[in-house]
């Protein structure tokens, strides 16, 4: 829910997870996100200040942790396959990531930025006023993922230059939670029909059952505060449900990823209160060759 012209809280509140971590917690960073504070806008003082604050509490240091292992281990792999010729990223619910315009990786993939309209618009005026240039490789695509139809997305990101020949990463993350599970196997229909060897990230929480108790004490908490802003929770999803979901939507789940593993352990070994907990995964997955068709050609020169 949106309301005069603001981004999502969800935004919000993950991009000051983000920003807090280079403020409240110790070296060496999990990840780095220079521009999350920038992007906050007239509510950084208030969001950070919790973080400033009671940043050692489980539920703020949880969303740090969320928000940095996730975003860690995606640009890692977006790296990696950027080594391979792999030049198009596509983030399903951006946000206010911002990547396109603090990576170095941004000078060599073409990202696509897909999020309801007034998120959109808010991080583009705050780009503005900071003198941050949109770079010619990157679109912004409005979208609401439970209101329009999804082959609609597909067309909006072909008009704004994407590439269905031609393999890409898909991001998304801190998405399907707050979505139907009907809503969720429509995109992955979408993601389906990319090219193959199209690689896709998808965040979900696991069901009750299956957290610890950091987990699942953080679930109970935040998924209260969700539902009181108008964001609740939805689908929940173990491994095998999210494995199952996407094979059924022609996707071949690749790796299952949990917070402790998306860097060496000795990583996780600090002195500030972050520690992963087990309730958010991230999944891999690929867009596999379809019967009879020929491999995708190469990455070619970029268009834009």
């Amino acid at each position: 829910m949106q309301n005069n012209g603001q981004p999502s809280p969800t935004a919000l509140m993950a991009a000051a997870a983000r920003a807090a971590h280079l403020l409240v917690d110790d070296g060496p960073p999990v990840f780095v996100d220079p521009l999350a504070l920038t992007l906050l806008g007239q509510r950084a003082d208030e969001l950070l200040g919790y973080h400033r604050s009671y940043g050692a509490h489980p539920i703020l240091a949880g969303a740090r942790t969320t928000a940095v292992a996730r975003g860690r281990y995606t640009e890692d792999l977006l790296a990696r396959l950027a080594e391979e010729g792999v030049d198009q990223y596509v983030i399903l619910g951006a946000g206010l990531d911002s990547f396109a315009y603090r990576s170095e990786l941004a000078f060599r993939v073409d990202a696509y930025e897909v999020d309801l309209p007034a998120t959109q618009e808010w991080k583009r005026e705050l780009l503005a006023r900071a003198g941050i240039r949109v770079p010619s490789s990157t679109a912004f695509i409005p979208f609401d993922f439970e209101r329009e139809p999804a082959q609609a997305l597909t067309h909006h990101l072909v008009a704004a230059g994407f590439d269905l020949g031609r393999p890409a990463l898909v991001s998304w993350l801190g998405v399907t939670m707050y979505l139907t599970p009907e809503a969720i196997g429509q995109t992955l229909d979408v993601v389906s029909g990319f090219a193959p060897g199209t690689e896709l990230v998808v965040e979900h929480l696991l069901p009750t059952g299956q957290r610890d108790e950091a987990g699942q004490a953080y679930a109970e908490a935040v998924m209260a505060a969700a539902a009181g802003r108008g964001e609740p929770w939805r689908t929940f999803l173990s491994v095998e449900q999210m494995d199952a979901l996407l094979r059924e939507h022609r996707l071949d789940p690749v790796a299952s990823v949990q917070q402790r593993e998306v860097m060496d352990p000795a990583g996780w070994e600090r002195t500030d209160a972050l520690r992963p907990f087990t309730l958010s995964v991230l999944t891999r997955a690929n867009v596999p060759p379809r019967p009879g068709q020929l491999p995708a050609p190469p990455p070619c020169a970029r268009r834009r």
